[in-house]
This record gives C-alpha cells, structure tokens and sequence, in this order.
C-alpha cells in the first residue's frame, strides 16, 4: 500500500511501520492517523505478517497530536476526534493476533507515548524518553494511557506522571517496568533484531491468544480466567504449531514454526 505519511514495508515475516514526519517529530494529523487505522487492517489481513515493529522517522518516535494542525480546525470535538481517530488504532494494536514491538528511537510525548505504550514490547534507544505530556495544556491522558500506565508502574507513580508531565528517560522507564530493555542508540536495530528473529519463527496463533488472555486478565476474575486458558488453549492444541512443537520435542531437534 501507499501511504502519504508513512513507512510500510514487510520482509520475512516482519511488518515495519515507521511515522514519516520526521519535520515534525512525526506528529499526528488526521491523515497520518486514518493511515494507521489502514495499516493495522492490511497487517491484519496478511498471513505472512507475523511480527510488527512500529517506529518514527528522524529524532523522535512521535511527539503527540500535531497542534498547529489542530488549531486550524475551529469548534474541533475532543470526544468526536479520540473515537474517530485515536481509538481505533489503539484497538486494532491490542486486538492484533500478532506481536508489536515499539522501536523507541527518540521522545514518545502525549498521544505518541500512548501509541508505544499499546505495543506489547518496548525497546529503547538510551537517549530516548517518554512523556504524558497532556496536563503541560491543560488536558488528560488519552489514547489508552490511563489504562497502561497503572498497570505497568502502579496507579501512584502514574499520577505522578500524568499529573506532573514528567519527562522519563528510558534507563528510568526500563527500571520502573514501563518498557522492555533501553540499550545504547547504535545497538537498538540489533536488539529489535533479536526480538524479530524471535517472533517472526515463533508459533504466532499461540502469540496471538496470549496477546488475547493477558488483556482479558485484567479485568476478570481467577474463575473467568481459568476457564478463558482452557478455551483458548483448546485452540492452540488444534494449531499446525503445537502439533509441531510435540513432534520435534520427540524427535529432540528444533521446532520450526509455521505461524498455523
């Protein structure tokens, strides 16, 4: 597909979104996020698909919603505006059967640092940083956030950073909980690299159902998750992919996924 403001490729089962902006610190208009909403969709659609890796172009991965942009639209709806075009991308990210892993090349602000918190795995370059910069203007989290962040750091330090808008490095955000690993900015391809080369051979129906439980678990009870594992591990003992996993477990080599 061709996108106007983003990057769209995919390469051995690996899917690369990367924010083109890089003008603006790859800041949300209106157009960049229906794109996101489009991209998510054809990711979903495509089986050959098995790992996503979503970045920016430039310094920064996204530093929120564009609002020179948003300034020119008068009598602009708040409400209308998150359930048309930040909602659904968040969504689509959590209800993706796939992984999603954030490549966090540089500051993630506002509805940017919404966007890599919704990945399932952050990897940062050490000199990058995250910051719920909404209260800076007088607004709240959105896009996720105040779902996220308390479950990642506990609900006081995510009043702490919402209501001060406290900029995180990423050695400091590694060290919370609130993303996976911070690494120097030359290692930071490899290391998305390792985790790629590990997703895109890995069993993803199983990935996907996991993606699935840990969602529920949030909200339900011990009972409502001892049966959802029963369900969805019914599912996954009818894949392609466990029976492969039992066969070379037998024959004591290494299983090659097929993703099925």
């Amino acid at each position: 597909m061709d996108f106007k403001f983003l990057l769209y490729e995919v390469k051995s089962g690996v899917a690369r979104v990367t924010l083109n902006r890089p003008e603006v610190y790859n800041a949300l208009n209106d157009e960049i996020t229906f794109e996101l909403q489009d991209v998510m969709k054809t990711i979903a659609r495509d089986d050959q698909v098995r790992v996503v890796v979503m970045t920016g172009a430039g310094k920064a991965f996204c530093s929120g919603q564009d609002l020179k942009a948003a300034a020119n639209q008068e009598g602009r709806s708040f409400l209308e505006s998150l359930r048309r075009r930040y909602n659904p991308i968040i969504r689509a990210m959590q209800q993706l059967p796939k992984p999603v892993v954030c490549r966090l090349n540089g500051v993630a602000a506002g509805a940017g640092c919404s966007l890599a918190l919704a990945c399932d795995m952050i990897i940062a370059s050490d000199d990058a940083s995250l910051i719920e910069v909404f209260i800076n203007i007088g607004l709240v989290p959105d896009s996720g956030s105040s779902y996220f962040l308390p479950r990642l750091v506990g609900r006081a330090k995510a009043f702490e950073l919402c209501s001060r808008g406290s900029r995180v490095s990423a050695k400091e955000a590694a060290s919370m909980g609130l993303i996976n690993q911070a690494v120097p900015a030359d290692q930071l391809d490899e290391a998305i690299r390792a985790q790629t080369d590990y997703f895109s051979q890995a069993p993803t129906k199983a990935i996907g159902l996991i993606k699935k439980m840990l969602n529920r678990s949030a909200t339900a009870t011990l009972e409502d998750m001892l049966e959802y594992e029963a369900y969805c591990q019914e599912i996954a003992g009818a894949t392609s992919d466990h029976k492969e996993g039992v066969k070379a477990f037998l024959e004591k080599r290494k299983a090659t996924f097929s993703g099925l």
